[in-house]
């Protein structure tokens, strides 16, 4: 089953709560403040919200609400966030702007042994 692919981008903009601007950016191009709010109800790692650039607590919940919004499943949300912080959230240079698609979010999943049934 085809799906409309999610883009996510982050800006080292501060947000009013002090952490940084993350949007989702669908396929036909509607743009969406991504908040920290449904993945810290998981595991509040970071009231102020999202970092990245460094293994902290910013970028851990950055981790958990990615994961946790491409696949829709605490269970492998909780399971694999931490690593996908340490190999690919933390590699993201800390002034600068990234993207990440929900399709390489999959397939990083995947190939690190993560169930992942989302796009199957």
């Amino acid at each position: 089953m085809e799906h409309d692919c999610i883009t996510y981008q982050g800006y080292p903009e501060r947000t009013l709560e002090g952490g940084f601007k993350v949007f989702k950016i669908t396929e036909k191009g509607g743009v969406i403040t991504f908040f920290p709010t449904a993945s810290q109800k998981l595991y509040n790692h970071s009231p102020d919200g999202f970092a990245w650039g460094y293994g902290g607590s910013g970028p851990a919940q950055l981790s958990l609400a990615l994961i946790y919004d491409v696949t829709g499943d605490k269970d492998i949300a909780l399971a694999s966030y931490q690593n996908f912080k340490f190999k690919i959230v933390s590699s993201w240079p800390m002034d600068e702007k990234w993207e990440i698609t929900d399709d390489k979010i999959r397939e990083w999943l995947e190939n690190n042994h993560y169930n992942n049934p989302i796009g199957d």
